[in-house]
C-alpha cells in the first residue's frame, strides 16, 4: 500500500477515534440531565438537572395535589384534605423514570440530537398514590347527607275527610360518575379541585294520579256525628246521615273493604241471645226482613244496609251494622264497588 494512502489512512482513524471520543465525553455530561421534551403528569422537566427535576415536580405537581378537594353537591358542601386522602406521589422514582427515559438509544444519537436541538416526545405518568377507602368514605358522606327518598302519594283516612299525601320526587348522587371524578382529581393536578356531584331523580312508584285510580271509592264513617261520607276520585261526592251500633254491640272501628254487596237480601240471623227465637235462622226478603233493600257486607256479620226504623238514624240502635234510609242506602249501592275501602272511626 502507498505510503500516502497509509498516512491518510492513520488520519482518518485518527479523527474517528477522537470524534468518537469526543461524543462519549460530551454524552457523559448529559447522563444527569432529562432530555428535551420529556414531560411528567403534564409538567415540562426537559434539559433539567436530577436536582432541578424534583424541585420542579415538588412545585408544579406535588403542592397541587396536597391542596383540599371539594365536592359539591346541590347546595352542599363536602371537602377531602390531602392528608385524610393521604396523598402521596414518589418524586424520586420519577425523576429516575425521566433520566432513564432520556438515555434511551445510544451515544450518537443522544449526542445528535442534544447539539442540534432535537426532542424527544415521551410523556411519563407519575407515580400518585391515595386512599382509596377515605374515597369510599367521602362518597357514602356525600350520597347519605345528599339522598332524598322518594315518598309514594298516600291516603290518610279520617272520619270525615280523605286527605292526600302528595307523592315527591327522590334524588340521589350518582356514585360511580362521583367516585371516577374524585379518583381523577386526586391523580392529576391539572385537573380541578372541585368537583360537582351530579344527581339523578327517583320516581315513586305511586304518584298522584295513579293513587286517584287506586281508591276510585273511598267511604269513610263518623261515628261521633252518625255520617258516612261516600269519595269518588278522592273527593268528597257525598254524605248521607246513619244509625250505629248501640252500646255493647258497637261498630267495630278500623279499616276494612266492602266484601260483598246484594239486593233485597236474605238475612242470616247471628246465633246470638238478642236474636231470640230467630237465632240462626235465615229470613228471606220480605216486609219481616229488617235488612231493607240493599246490603253492603264489611266484617264479620257487619254490613251496611237500609232500615225503615227512620226514627233510629242519627242513633246508637242497631246490633253492630250501619243503618241508612232505604234511598239512601240504594242510591249509595250503585255508587260502591265491591273492594271499595271503609274507614270507620
Amino acid at each position: 500500500m502507498p505510503r500516502k494512502t497509509l498516512i491518510v489512512l492513520a488520519v482518518s482513524v485518527t479523527v474517528l477515534l477522537v470524534a468518537a471520543a469526543g461524543v462519549f465525553a460530551y454524552d457523559q455530561t448529559q447522563k444527569d440531565t432529562i432530555a428535551e421534551g420529556v414531560t411528567v403528569g403534564g409538567v415540562d422537566v426537559g434539559g433539567q438537572t436530577e436536582a432541578e427535576a424534583r424541585a420542579t415536580l415538588e412545585r408544579e405537581l406535588v403542592a397541587p395535589l396536597r391542596r383540599t378537594l371539594v365536592v359539591r353537591a346541590g347546595d352542599r358542601t363536602f371537602r377531602l384534605s390531602a392528608r385524610e386522602a393521604k396523598t402521596t406521589v414518589n418524586v424520586d422514582a420519577t425523576v429516575e423514570q425521566a433520566l432513564a427515559a432520556s438515555r434511551d438509544g445510544n451515544p450518537v444519537v443522544r449526542t445528535w440530537r442534544s447539539v442540534t436541538g432535537g426532542e424527544l416526545d415521551t410523556s411519563l405518568t407519575p407515580q400518585i398514590d391515595y386512599s382509596h377507602d377515605s374515597v369510599s368514605r367521602l362518597i357514602d358522606r356525600v350520597r347519605v347527607k345528599t339522598q332524598v327518598k322518594a315518598r309514594n302519594a298516600k291516603v290518610d283516612f279520617a272520619a270525615t275527610t280523605v286527605a292526600v299525601q302528595s307523592a315527591r320526587t327522590g334524588k340521589a348522587v350518582n356514585t360511580q360518575n362521583l367516585r371516577d371524578a374524585v379518583k381523577l382529581a386526586l391523580a392529576d393536578p391539572s385537573q380541578p379541585r372541585e368537583v360537582k356531584a351530579t344527581m339523578r331523580k327517583i320516581k315513586p312508584k305511586i304518584g298522584d294520579a295513579q293513587l286517584a285510580k287506586k281508591y276510585p271509592v273511598i267511604l269513610t264513617v263518623d261515628r261521633p256525628n252518625f255520617k258516612l261520607h261516600i269519595f269518588k276520585n278522592l273527593k268528597l261526592q257525598k254524605t248521607y246521615p246513619i244509625a250505629l251500633g248501640q252500646a255493647g254491640m258497637d261498630t267495630p272501628s278500623g279499616l276494612y273493604d266492602i266484601a260483598n254487596k246484594a239486593v233485597n237480601p236474605a238475612w242470616h240471623v247471628p246465633n246470638s241471645a238478642w236474636a231470640g227465637d230467630l237465632a240462626g235462622t235465615v229470613v228471606p226478603p220480605g216486609p219481616s226482613n229488617p235488612i231493607k233493600a240493599r246490603w253492603l257486607g264489611i266484617y264479620d256479620g257487619v254490613g251496611i244496609h237500609g232500615t225503615d226504623a227512620r226514627g233510629s238514624i242519627g242513633t246508637n240502635a242497631s246490633h253492630g251494622c250501619i243503618r241508612m234510609l232505604v234511598e239512601d242506602v240504594t242510591d249509595l249501592y250503585d255508587r260502591v264497588p265491591v273492594g271499595a275501602p271503609i274507614y270507620i272511626s
